[in-house]
């Protein structure tokens, strides 16, 4: 796929993502973002790895600055972005194209619990002050309310992804 068509679609993503941002829970210092991971699953999926950390990036970056995300939306959304590109990247050549969107749709809270939160665990970890047994309960509860958000919005994007490939739009508009 051409560049510019890539940029296309990763400004649309965005715009999208920071459409839809004022629709976040509370999550202790966090504010989860089920949108981020839908927009992970349709740019890691369509565009790639790559192009999914930038959205991130810039969605996260947007978010902060309006105040609907905070410092926590790059460990949150990044990982989980890159994982769902390089598991799509796999396991297409693998499976059906399918089987393919669904399991790399469902590999993104992978990205964002276990590898964004570990990341959010040790930004955090200095400024708690407290022993190990408490900081690691922060950190489940941190991964609980991230799991939550992140299941969400992948399911999403995963049901969104099908149903374009299913009506042909995938192999229409990304020759897939």
């Amino acid at each position: 796929m051409k560049s510019r068509r890539k940029l296309a679609f990763a400004s649309v993503y965005s715009a999208l993502a920071i459409v839809i941002s004022p629709l976040y829970f509370p999550w202790g210092l966090t504010k989860a973002f089920p949108g981020q991971h839908f927009i992970n699953v349709l740019s890691g999926i369509t565009l790639g790895p790559l192009w999914a950390a930038f959205i991130a990036l810039i969605v996260g970056t947007i978010r902060i600055m309006l105040g609907t995300g905070s410092f926590f939306a790059y460990p949150g959304g990044i990982p989980g972005g890159i994982v769902v590109g390089v598991a799509y990247m796999i396991l297409k050549k693998f499976l059906s194209q399918e089987k393919a969107i669904i399991i790399s749709s469902l590999m993104e809270p992978l990205g964002t619990v276990l590898v964004g939160g570990t990341i959010s665990w040790f930004i955090l970890d200095p400024f708690t002050g407290k022993s190990m047994q408490v900081v690691f309960a922060s950190i489940l509860a941190l991964y609980y309310g991230w799991l939550i958000s992140s299941i969400s919005g992948c399911v999403l994007g995963a049901i969104i992804v099908l149903a374009l490939n299913r009506m042909g739009v995938l192999k229409l508009v990304f020759g897939e």
